[in-house]
C-alpha cells in the first residue's frame, strides 16, 4: 500500500477534480481534510500539514475538499465574501504543502439541503473511501450546518473512519481565520494579514487596458481585472511585489478611483519599478508588503507627479529592506 501511495505522489504534484464525478475508478482509500480554506492561511495550513502527515503514515493518498461556490452564496444569496485567493491559487498553495489530490466540490441547493449524516457518507465514505477525516474544531457540515465535530466523529465510528479534529490557531487572543484576515484587508492592514496568511496578501488577474494617464505622468500602471469578489485592500497606495511567471518584480500599487481625475471606478494599477513592458493579456499576482499611505485628492497634475515619485522611493526602500521577511515595517503607514 505505501509504495502505490509512493507512485501517486511521484506521477502527480497533485490531481484537480471538479466534482465527485472526477474520483478515478477503483479509488481506494485515503486522509481528507475538508472545509473552504479561503485563502489556505496558517489555521488551514495546519489541518492540511496533519492530513499530509497522516497519510504519509498510512501510505494513503491526502485529499484536500474545499467547495465552489462558497456556500454563503447559495445559503445567503449576494453575501459572498471577499476572496481571498483564487481556486488555481489555493491548488498551488495546497500542492505546496504537499498534498496529491485537490478536490472542488460545486455547493448545490441539493448538497446545502442533506443532512449530516447523508452528507458523510455520500462525500467522505460513498465516493472518497476516507480513513482519516482531518477539520478544524469549529467545523460543521449537513443542512443548516447541524453536524459537528462530535457528530463527525460519532459518525466516523459508524462509518469506518477517525475524526482528528485541531483546535483553532490564535495569537494574543486573535483567532486566525479567513473572517479576521478580511477585516485586516479591507481596514487596509496588509502587514496582520499577512502574519495570519503565512505571506502577503496577493490578488490575480489578467492585465488590461485603462486610460492610459500614468504613461503620460511618467508611471506607466498595469491595470489588473480581478475576478468578481476579490478581497482588495483598502483605497490608498502600497508597495508590493508584482509576479508574473516565475518573475517576481518591485512595484507600487495604487487601489482607488483616482479622485484627482474625478474616477468612478475602482481600480488596481501596479507601477512596476524598473521595467517598461507590456504586459496586456498575460494573468499576473500582485502582493501587498506595506500601506504606504490613504487615497488623496491632488489639486493639478504636479503635486500628484511629486507624490507618486515619494512612493515609489519609499517602495524600493521598503521591498528592498523586507524581501520575503513578514516582519513589521517601519515604513508602513
Amino acid at each position: 500500500m505505501r509504495c502505490a501511495a509512493e507512485r501517486f505522489r511521484r506521477l502527480a504534484t497533485v490531481q484537480r477534480w471538479r466534482g465527485l464525478e472526477a474520483v478515478p475508478p477503483g479509488w481506494g482509500r485515503c486522509v481528507v481534510t475538508i472545509g473552504v480554506f479561503d485563502g489556505v492561511h496558517r489555521g488551514h495550513r495546519e489541518l492540511i500539514d496533519r492530513a499530509v502527515q497522516r497519510a504519509r503514515e498510512r501510505g494513503l493518498p491526502a485529499v484536500v475538499v474545499t467547495f465552489d461556490p462558497h456556500p454563503a452564496e447559495l445559503i445567503r444569496p449576494g453575501t459572498h465574501p471577499a476572496r481571498l485567493s483564487t481556486l488555481d491559487r489555493r491548488a498551488e498553495l495546497v500542492a505546496e504543502r504537499g498534498a496529491d489530490v485537490f478536490c472542488v466540490i460545486p455547493f448545490t441547493e441539493q448538497l446545502s439541503r442533506t443532512d449530516p449524516a447523508g452528507f458523510v457518507h455520500e462525500i467522505l465514505v460513498d465516493r472518497l473511501h476516507a480513513a482519516v477525516v482531518v477539520v478544524g474544531s469549529n467545523f460543521t457540515f449537513g443542512h443548516r450546518a447541524a453536524g459537528d465535530v462530535t457528530a463527525l466523529d460519532e459518525l466516523g465510528r459508524r462509518f469506518g473512519f477517525s475524526c482528528d479534529a485541531l483546535d483553532l490557531i490564535s495569537e494574543n487572543d486573535v483567532t486566525f481565520s479567513s473572517t479576521y484576515i478580511r477585516s485586516c484587508i479591507d481596514a487596509g492592514d496588509v502587514r496582520d494579514a499577512a502574519h495570519a496568511l503565512g505571506r502577503w496578501h496577493r490578488v490575480d488577474g489578467v492585465i488590461v487596458h485603462g486610460h492610459k494617464r500614468g504613461r503620460d505622468l511618467g508611471f506607466p500602471t498595469a491595470n489588473v481585472a480581478c475576478p468578481p469578489h476579490t478581497a482588495i485592500p483598502a483605497d490608498g497606495v502600497y508597495a508590493g511585489w508584482f509576479r508574473i511567471g516565475e518573475r517576481r518584480l518591485m512595484t507600487a500599487i495604487s487601489v482607488g478611483t483616482n479622485p484627482t481625475f474625478s474616477g468612478r471606478v475602482r481600480t488596481v494599477e501596479a507601477y512596476v519599478l524598473d521595467v517598461d513592458e507590456n504586459f496586456y493579456g498575460h494573468e499576473v499576482g500582485v502582493e501587498f508588503v506595506a500601506r504606504l499611505r490613504g487615497q488623496e485628492y491632488f489639486d493639478g497634475v504636479e503635486p500628484l507627479i511629486a507624490r507618486m515619485g515619494e512612493d515609489v522611493a519609499r517602495t524600493r526602500r521598503i521591498l528592498t529592506a523586507s524581501g520575503d521577511a513578514l516582519g513589521p515595517d517601519d515604513e508602513q503607514g
